[in-house]
């Protein structure tokens, strides 16, 4: 098992932190960026095809964006009381080293919702 460390390159598309998920951390998935099955990822696909490393170098507010807060996701956030837009708002405020440095900190893959 792999020890989380804190890499700006294991922040997902959507603003999750590939570094700290137990998938990852067991060498079962590679991260979202390296994950070429996660092709089914509309976030991932927008992100992509913009150039981006994640959504918080998109002008849209992610809670407006179609793709970002679609039924799916939100059903996601519910069950795992993720507040992924926290995450991205965080990575805007503050960069992706200092979140990949605080999710590694707190060993969490997410921002949890209040």
């Amino acid at each position: 098992m792999k020890n989380i460390v804190a890499n700006k390159e294991l922040i997902a598309a959507c603003g999750l932190y590939c570094g700290a998920c137990r998938k990852y951390l067991a060498d079962r998935c590679p991260g979202c960026h390296e994950n070429e099955k996660a092709t089914w990822c509309k976030i991932r696909s927008c992100v992509k095809g913009h150039g981006f490393h994640t959504c918080a170098e998109c002008s849209k507010d992610v809670n407006e964006c179609k793709i970002y807060s679609n039924f799916i996701g939100k059903i996601f956030a519910f069950l795992f009381k993720s507040d992924r837009p926290a995450c991205i708002q965080y990575i805007r405020e503050h960069g992706e080293q200092a979140f990949a440095e605080e999710m590694t900190r707190r060993k969490c893959q997410t921002m949890k919702r209040k």
